[in-house]
This record gives structure tokens, sequence and C-alpha cells, in this order.
């Protein structure tokens, strides 16, 4: 096995946990992120990309489902890992099939529930707070063809209280979200 691992991360919008990534691996012995891989060109993330000095690929929808899926661009940068960060799009199977050693991805809430398309940011949030639930949280788990249905590797819980907005609740769930997703990552990576 190769002692530096490559890992590219998806995302689609701000970019906070690409953000927390990046920081977290710099200087890493043996892990690098190595790649932005981001569907939209007015995200936030392609910010923290130039920053930090992170190569950045722009991807268009026709040729991620019906082309190559930009796998021969993800080989040619020796990525070895790929990690979804506030990644819209489902994965296709072009990818799911050339990562299939590992991809993970970080959703908003405690799997299975509030999971599924269209589940995503505020929704979630405002779907925990109107089925008036007490606790929240996050689950990072492995990706499959199923939106959020893959095996859970890690899940971590927040409080809901009384008073929580959707907001109040994104800014708890992001806290964990920066906490865990990192160290989850780098612990899967050296499993």
């Amino acid at each position: 096995m190769n002692d530096r691992r490559n890992i590219a991360i998806f995302a689609s919008g701000a970019g906070s946990n690409a953000k927390t990534i990046i920081e977290h691996f710099t200087c890493h012995p043996s892990i690098n992120v190595s790649l932005i891989v981001c569907n939209n060109p007015y995200a936030g993330v392609l910010q923290h990309a130039e920053n930090y000095r992170v190569p950045l690929i722009l991807i268009e929808k026709e040729r991620f489902y019906k082309g190559d899926g930009y796998v021969e661009h993800l080989k040619n940068a020796e990525i070895d890992f790929i990690v979804l960060a506030g990644f819209l799009w489902k994965v296709p199977d072009t990818i799911l099939e050339a990562y299939s050693s590992g991809i993970l991805n970080i959703h908003p809430a405690l799997l299975p529930k509030y999971g599924g398309k269209g589940m995503y940011g505020a929704r979630v949030h405002q779907a925990v707070i109107t089925a008036k639930d007490d606790i929240s949280g996050i689950t990072i788990h492995n990706v499959d063809a199923v939106y959020d249905n893959g095996e859970i590797v890690f899940q971590a819980t927040c409080p809901v209280e009384e008073h929580d907005t959707a907001d109040s609740l994104a800014a708890k769930i992001h806290q964990l979200e920066h906490a865990y997703y990192p160290k989850i990552i780098e612990d899967y990576l050296n499993r």
C-alpha cells in the first residue's frame, strides 16, 4: 500500500467542512487533500481551494452522469479516496465502481431518519424541529447507489431544545461536523 493517501473533496456550497478537512490534513505525514471537485461555479469552496492552493476542477452535469464521471481526471490526479462535504449531486455508478474501496459522506441528521433525495441543509433541520425530536446529530457513512443509504461509520448527537430554530440547530450540527469529520476520515484511512 502506498504510504501517501490522496483525497478529493467533492463540495457544492460554502465549503466550511472542506476547509476544516484541508486544515486538519495540512502537513499530515500520510494523508493529503489534493483535489477539490465542485459543481457550482459560485460556491464558497472555490475560495478555500484557492487560499489553500488545492487544485480544483469544476464539473458539469452531462459529463458527470453520462460521460466518464471525471474518473480519468481523478485517476490522473492519483486520488485514492473521495470525501463528500456538502456535495448535492448523487454520485454516479462510474465513480462508485472506480472508488469501491471508499467514498465517505457526512449527513446533518441521524440516519436513517431525515435522509434521501432533497434532504440537505435547512430542510433537514426544519424536519427535525417540526417532528419535535429531542436529539439530532451527524452521520458519517459510506456512499452507495442510494442517497444516504450506505453503511454508517459514525454518528454524534446534540440536543434539540425547545427554542431551537433551523438556523440554531444548523450551528450545532456544524460544530459536530467540524469536530468529528476530519478525525473520522483519518481513522477510516488508517484502519
